[in-house]
């Protein structure tokens, strides 16, 4: 069974996304480099070896957007937040592997999501971790169940995320892979 690849998308409008990137640079400007970024990613990420997936938002306007290629699947991320929206998408493809990534990472390419599908082959999840102690990647190999705890208590984007994440999986066997950067402000666009 062929793994599947979600990422996650939003529609790409000032003020809705990358806001803390758009307190420095302008709102119009990180939503233009939002669109840009995930458009040359999906690009980059296509490949026969797994499915790719839209995971967009907000649901309807994501949907029918014209934003993202109107080939790919799409599938609504819902309500809540970011542990509820990446838990869905966890359980809800499979049963074989499954692994989401947001589309605010220049670093991520084939070989990274090569190398993630090859650590569910021995894990139970893989994190690519992320320097601000968040991650850029998490993946589940779905042989058994997704912990019903799982993102549960989670402080997201801080420093303990990733932690509060590995806590919250419990007793599951977990991989990491490379570190990459996440862009969230001037600095880390320097950065990458």
């Amino acid at each position: 069974m062929r793994p599947t690849l979600v990422v996650m998308v939003k529609e790409p409008r000032p003020g809705r996304v990358k806001t803390r990137l758009g307190r420095e640079i302008g709102m119009v400007g990180a939503a233009w480099w939002f669109r840009h970024q995930g458009a040359r990613l999906i690009r980059r990420l296509r490949d026969p070896r797994w499915d790719l997936v839209l995971a967009v938002s907000p649901d309807t306007e994501g949907l029918t957007s014209r934003v993202w290629p109107a080939d790919l699947p799409r599938w609504p991320q819902g309500t809540g937040d970011l542990g509820d929206r990446m838990g869905r998408a966890l359980r809800g493809f499979g049963p074989g592997p499954v692994a989401v990534i947001g589309a605010d990472i220049p670093g991520i390419d084939r070989a990274r999501i090569t190398e993630a599908f090859a650590a569910l082959g021995r894990a139970d999840a893989v994190l690519g971790p992320a320097p601000d102690g968040g991650y850029w990647l998490i993946g589940w190999a779905g042989r058994r169940a997704l912990p019903a705890a799982t993102f549960e208590s989670v402080r997201w984007s801080t420093e303990h995320t990733r932690a509060d994440t590995i806590r919250s999986l419990g007793d599951c066997r977990i991989a990491h892979v490379a570190e990459l950067q996440d862009v969230d402000t001037v600095e880390d666009l320097r950065r990458v």
